[in-house]
């Protein structure tokens, strides 16, 4: 898969998916595009090196993932035990994709449910607290 092809991936999962270059201001970094949904991070790459595409993970199913395919390590600077890299030369566009799905999938979950708690810890203080949490 070629940049554009992952771009246009990436892209294709939500009207609301938003890509950027976070990272000008570090020489390093400087062409790594991070995609993101609800304001989070689900696929992040160099755009003149495909050979480690950065995606979030289930934890439990990291070292089953590392240990069937040759071409998923490490992430590039990302927490290791969230996050896993992705060859895309060499790794086939099927799983990929599947990969890049499911990352974005749980970033959104996870923001979905957060925003779900948050709201209704902002309404109960709006409301006062409910009876259930109060300590006589």
């Amino acid at each position: 898969m070629n940049v554009e092809e992952l771009r246009s991936y990436c892209l294709s999962l939500d009207a609301d998916v938003v890509e950027k270059f976070p990272f000008t201001a570090f020489k390093y970094a400087q062409d790594v595009l991070v995609f993101y949904i609800s304001g989070h991070m689900f696929c992040y790459f160099d755009i003149n090196d495909l050979s480690n595409v950065t995606v979030k993970c289930a934890p439990e199913s990291i070292p089953m993932l590392e240990d069937h395919y040759d071409w998923i390590g490490k992430p590039y600077n990302g927490n290791a035990k969230y996050w896993i890299g992705i060859d895309a030369y060499r790794a086939d566009n099927e799983t990929l994709k599947q990969l890049i799905r499911a990352s974005y999938e749980i970033v959104k979950e996870d923001h979905k449910t957060k925003k779900t708690h948050n709201k209704c810890i902002r309404n109960e203080v709006r409301n006062g607290v409910p009876d259930t949490h109060r300590q006589d």
